[in-house]
């Protein structure tokens, strides 16, 4: 009993850091309150200061991360309601998510293979530009270390989430359009979290190339590794 009350403890405690944090952003909109470096750092803070080990919060992770499948799924719903702007954009959003996509690919992997690391790490680093359920899936075909994989697509969305953002608006980047595919092709489902902040239209296009990125980097895996290998 006394392990279930710790759990349901920690999952009451992540959700208040979590929507703190979305409060703090929504009041003030700077690029440095990313919701999920907040919180996180918060709950870490806290964890640290009553000597609390990551192990015992793992249960409350499985429970809360369970509905991340069904999640991504729902993101059809956005996709179909804007069906007629997606049509209308085709060719620019398969062209856009698909370069973007090959580009994260071969950049993260060539890093981790000049640098001299390990075949495993350079396999589940290469996929950090999909989603999580991609991303582990890929690692666990190719050789790579899925729970691995999984921290450096969390560390991906975290990081280029708000700098993205910041970038685009630095870049004077208004177009819907254009802002949900660049944040959705990098940041994945944080960043499609951020465009749902945004706009409506740029949230549809944000999961949209957030599920094309994934599956691109699916279909480019196993070319990209041959080249990594033979180089």
């Amino acid at each position: 009993m006394a392990a279930h009350l710790q759990t349901l403890w920690m999952i009451a405690l992540t959700v208040v850091l979590y929507l703190a944090a979305r409060r703090m952003y929504l009041r003030w909109k700077h690029p440095l309150l990313n919701i999920v470096i907040v919180s996180s750092g918060a709950l870490i803070l806290i964890f640290v200061a009553c000597g609390i080990a990551y192990g015992d919060y793992v249960p409350a992770g499985k429970i809360m991360t369970a509905p991340l499948g069904p999640a991504t799924v729902g993101l059809a719903v956005p996709l179909y309601r804007y069906r007629i702007l997606l049509r209308r954009h085709g060719a620019a959003i398969i062209s856009g998510v698909a370069a973007g996509t090959l580009l994260s690919m071969l950049l993260a992997g060539m890093i981790c293979k000049y640098a001299g690391l390990s075949w495993e790490i350079v396999v589940s680093m290469t996929p950090k530009g999909a989603s999580i359920p991609f991303a582990v899936e890929i690692a666990r075909a190719h050789g790579g270390i899925p729970a691995l994989s999984a921290a450096f697509v969390a560390a991906t969305g975290t990081s280029m989430a708000p700098i993205g953002a910041a970038l685009l608006t630095w870049a004077r980047v208004s177009d819907p359009v254009a802002r949900g595919l660049a944040l959705g092709t990098v940041a994945h489902a944080q960043g499609v979290a951020l465009s749902l902040m945004e706009n409506p239209h740029q949230a549809a296009m944000s999961g949209l190339a957030m599920i094309l990125a994934g599956m691109f980097t699916a279909g480019l895996a196993a070319p990209v590794f041959r080249l990594f290998q033979g180089m």
